[in-house]
């Protein structure tokens, strides 16, 4: 394959949705790419920032759908790569965080394609924000932590130590965790962590439908299912909560979420 007729792939973060909070950068991008790729919580009012004649390649991947394999976009972005000049895979939040770009960066240098890497605002950090919670505090907490909920119970090896969690850090911010919430909790109290530590659970955090439910870890569980909060969610436990700033509270947001998964 004759390198000179590669294109340059951009992997991209769009942040936590609302298209305000795109970098410049993302944004002169999608203004400028022959192709885009992008994934299933990117709202329709990014979409709209592409040139005309743009080709859009919808690859998201949703629990308990049909979804494109991992595979299967990497050789799509090969493929693409090979055709047009530049390719910009959109992926939510930040590439490199529980976003699979290492992977389809890896995959792409090893081909022979340019890879350039343009970071996003993680829904972790913009959901506690959004809300007026740190993260960390000078009075509550030196450490976080950043961690998928999403490895099922069954998974032969998890990578994922519950246990080991619970009193290695001071906040834990938690990606997908709604599905294994039960067991995720249930794994963190027996491992030590007390039942009346701050609780957080933050849905759509910028985008249409926001809200925050603050209990305590051991309610947490209950409260989640009383309220009906589903993913796109972010999970946060810590003696941070305590600190948030409620006047940061977020008023309505107008932009919508495409797809829950």
């Amino acid at each position: 394959m004759n390198d000179e007729k590669l294109g340059t792939v951009y992997l991209v973060g769009s942040g936590p949705g609302d298209p305000d909070l795109l970098t410049v950068k993302a944004s002169r991008l999608l203004s400028q790419c022959d192709v885009l790729v992008y994934d299933a919580l990117v709202p329709n009012e990014i979409l709209k920032l592409v040139k005309k004649g743009c080709k859009c390649i919808f690859v998201g991947k949703r629990r308990g759908h049909h979804s494109t394999s991992q595979l299967k976009t990497n050789a799509l972005l090969l493929e693409l790569a090979t055709h047009h000049k530049s390719v910009v895979r959109l992926k939510g939040g930040d590439p490199f965080v529980f976003g699979r770009g290492g992977e389809e960066a890896v995959y792409l240098e090893q081909k022979g394609v340019s890879v350039e890497i343009v970071p996003g605002i993680t829904s972790g950090v913009a959901a506690s924000a959004y809300f007026g919670i740190p993260l960390t505090h000078r009075l509550a907490a030196s450490s976080v932590t950043f961690v998928t909920g999403h490895e099922g119970i069954d998974k032969r090896r998890p990578y994922v130590n519950w246990k080991a969690l619970a009193n290695a850090t001071n906040t834990l911010v938690i990606y997908m965790g709604v599905h294994n919430l039960d067991y995720i909790v249930n794994q963190l109290i027996s491992a030590g962590l007390s039942p009346k530590i701050p609780a957080a659970v933050i849905q759509q955090a910028t985008v249409k439908g926001q809200r925050c439910l603050r209990t305590f870890l051991g309610q947490l569980v209950d409260e989640v299912k009383s309220q009906k909060f589903i993913s796109p969610s972010i999970v946060i436990i810590g003696e941070t909560i305590n600190f948030q700033v409620e006047s940061c509270a977020p008023s309505p947001a107008s932009v919508t979420m495409p797809i829950s998964f």
